[in-house]
């Protein structure tokens, strides 16, 4: 008779809570330490307002779910889904989100069946996963169990063969699975036990900030116009998040060198009033319409971060495995938190699989997530350090850019951005890489997809005038003068400090 394995998941977060529904099964034996307590009764509302979570610093904050994350979900856990459903969760289709230029002519392709988001409460998703993962075969919850360090044997490499929780009680495991995202203490411990694990990391160079509001009885969601609810102005970012039951959330994110106003932002009053400035918010804050339901929640100090638990293949420590953000996180911006976490779960699933062997499933573990998050986790580097540039020029405006400089930027605004509103398989293969289902670049690098767009670009502004937006909101110095802030300090600030 095959031997269980037994396996230790540290953290009942998103990473945790996919490990646990990934690994369920007769071949093993899951138990997920969680240091928080377990949800309260009451439903979603309930776990929104009273669910302790400690360990999950943006519990709270806007969350809307990528299409690999639905599509692991509807293939892999179709009773979660249903049970999502029933929670008030939604799934909002391709033809949805499109563009008014881009309804008319609208025919389905098979594609459009993957390209279905979720969208709810970060709680409420978490809820229905938790109730779920704890009827699976083999699965065992264990709330309020605090970690304080992991049981390592020496060797070359070190093993991992269980934890010590903080009353002194070892529990023994043939795997430790460390979900504990951010705050993780076990790579210190790791390496003072001779198995250091090299990490690059560098700042995301903002901060955000999230409201949350409820549509009153009898009201509906703004219906879509030119003005979009989501924009970037350079020196801050916006978007509104549909969620379950009624409700929504606004996010506002301003870069680390704009301190006057990422300051400002989280009184809720500033926050109201930055949102009236905003056209495509306008209709979503109407006091007839919606009501605030919480307070401004702000989420600061974020980097990306790599980790390498096989540096030059070569396993740092056996029996050790690391999902989700204590693996690789990246900015929240970009909402692949939770779908790294669901993909990197299923990578370990696949490596277990693969051999018996610990070196062997590490290594395959390892090349899993070099193909499936590497090309994202760089994309979205590159583009952090984009918005870091552009933030600092609206902060101080300098010279006439290059010649390069102009061309790369009226190629994506006036190039890309147009074409996709005037294609709908351009739009379609945009979003394969944008939620993970292809490489993120794959699309730009297709000779059919650059030819439409150089030939959108080559008409130039004039001819494709009526397919721009709006502009989504007013410039720097107006948007300052509203909110009554010092449109200067900031920049007397850099400048002296440079």
């Amino acid at each position: 008779m095959a031997m269980v394995e037994r396996v230790l998941v540290i953290g009942a977060g998103m990473a945790g809570l996919w490990t646990a529904m990934a690994l369920a099964g007769p071949e093993r034996e899951v138990t997920v330490l969680d240091r928080d307590p377990p949800p309260p009764a009451g439903g979603a509302d309930a776990a929104f307002e009273d669910w302790q979570r400690r360990g999950v610093g943006h519990l709270r904050h806007s969350h809307a779910f990528l299409a690999r994350l639905r599509t692991l979900v509807r293939d892999r856990h179709p009773a979660l889904l249903e049970a999502l459903m029933a929670e008030g969760v939604r799934e909002l289709g391709f033809e949805g989100g499109l563009p008014e230029s881009l309804k008319k002519g609208y025919v389905p392709a098979p594609i459009d069946r993957d390209l279905a988001i979720l969208t709810s409460r970060r709680t409420t998703l978490e809820l229905v996963m938790r109730l779920y993962a704890e009827g699976l075969a083999n699965v065992a919850m264990r709330p309020q169990t605090f970690v304080k360090d992991l049981i390592i044997q020496p060797g070359a490499p070190p093993r991992v063969t269980g934890v010590t929780l903080e009353d002194g009680t070892e529990l023994a495991a043939d795997i430790v699975v460390d979900a504990t995202g951010r705050t993780s203490q076990a790579y210190e411990q790791l390496a003072a036990a001779g198995a250091p694990v090299p990490e690059s990391s560098e700042a995301c160079g903002i901060i955000y900030f999230t409201r949350h509001y409820r549509l009153l009885e009898g009201q509906s969601e703004p219906p879509r116009t030119r003005n979009s609810a989501t924009g970037d102005l350079g020196f801050l970012k916006f978007g509104v998040f549909p969620g379950d039951n009624g409700c929504f959330s606004i996010t506002l994110c301003a870069p680390e060198v704009e301190e006057e106003l990422r300051k400002a932002l989280v009184d809720p009053e500033v926050f109201d009033a930055a949102c009236r400035q905003l056209p495509g918010l306008v209709p979503w804050i109407d006091p007839e319409r919606a009501r605030p339901t919480s307070r401004v929640f702000g989420m600061g100090q974020l980097e990306s971060r790599w980790r390498e638990l096989a540096p030059q293949g070569k396993p740092a420590a056996l029996g050790f495995f690391a999902v989700g953000d204590s693996l690789v996180r990246t900015n929240p911006l970009y909402g692949r938190g939770c779908s790294f976490a669901a993909v990197s779960a299923h990578l370990l699933l696949d490596a277990l699989s693969h051999s018996a062997d610990p070196a062997a499933r590490l290594l395959h573990y390892r090349a899993g997530v070099e193909r499936e998050l590497r090309p994202y986790y760089d994309v979205m580097r590159q583009a952090d350090r984009s918005a870091i540039r552009r933030a600092r020029a609206a902060l101080l405006p300098q010279a006439r850019p290059s010649l390069r400089g102009r061309l790369v930027k009226s190629f994506m605004e006036d190039g890309v951005a147009i074409a996709m509103r005037t294609d709908l398989d351009l739009m379609r293969a945009f979003l394969k890489g944008f939620h993970m289902l292809e490489h993120p670049q794959a699309w730009l690098k297709r000779p059919a997809n650059l030819i439409k767009i150089l030939r959108v670009w080559a008409r130039g502004k004039a001819r494709n005038a009526d397919l721009y937006a709006p502009k989504p909101g007013p410039d720097r110095r107006p948007l300052f003068e509203a909110l009554g802030l010092d449109v200067a300090a900031d920049e007397q600030r850099v400048r002296a400090a440079a």
